[in-house]
């Protein structure tokens, strides 16, 4: 059975712990398009402000990067995740179960900041400012909004709810979507 489980969200919403579990779980690759795009900053020896605001101005890069998750989401058997996972999904015509996890903003900006180490209050102006950024480009680029909760097979929210929790529910609809015969992800 070829699996697609697309997790996408805001920063701090959980994403990339419950992705982890999954693809532990399934044994599947969790393929992290935040991962691919800190590493290309790397590669270019910016930070990764630096690497947003060129990113701002350079569209190709959001376009290679995108072009490495739409061959991932072509493929299946992955766990993929991004803002733009399941708008990937669907624009390449891969069956994938497409989840949006969602969290307060004040919740969000808490688990960013322990996470980097930071106060919360400017995380919570960062994540808000970069949410701007990201909508903004991607309206530009491919004309997905954001915001637009509509493409995705189900919403959960993680503000009272554990990752394990989440991944559990998540692997339960998986299961259930895949064991259906004649669903399968779009084969190479």
């Amino acid at each position: 059975m070829v699996m697609l489980i697309t997790i996408s969200g805001l920063p701090g919403s959980g994403k990339t712990t419950v992705a982890r579990l999954l693809s532990q779980r399934l044994g599947i690759p969790h393929v992290y398009a935040g991962d691919l795009y800190r590493r290309a900053a790397v590669e270019r020896g910016v930070s990764l402000e630096q690497f947003n605001e060129l990113s701002e101005k350079d569209h190709s890069i959001d376009r290679g990067l995108d072009a490495k998750m739409a061959e991932y989401a072509r493929h299946g058997d992955v766990v993929l995740e991004g803002r733009l996972a399941g708008f990937t999904a669907v624009h390449e015509g891969a069956e994938a179960l497409k989840v949006w996890l969602t969290a307060s903003d004040e919740v969000r900006a808490r688990r960013v900041a322990q996470r980097e180490g930071k106060d919360w209050q400017p995380v919570l102006q960062l994540n808000r400012s970069r949410h701007s950024s990201d909508a903004r480009r991607y309206r530009e680029i491919y004309g997905f909004d954001l915001d637009d909760t509509s493409i995705y097979d189900v919403v959960l929210h993680s503000d009272d709810q554990g990752p394990e929790t989440l991944a559990e529910d998540i692997l339960a609809r998986a299961t259930a979507r895949f064991a259906r015969p004649g669903k399968r992800a779009t084969s190479p």
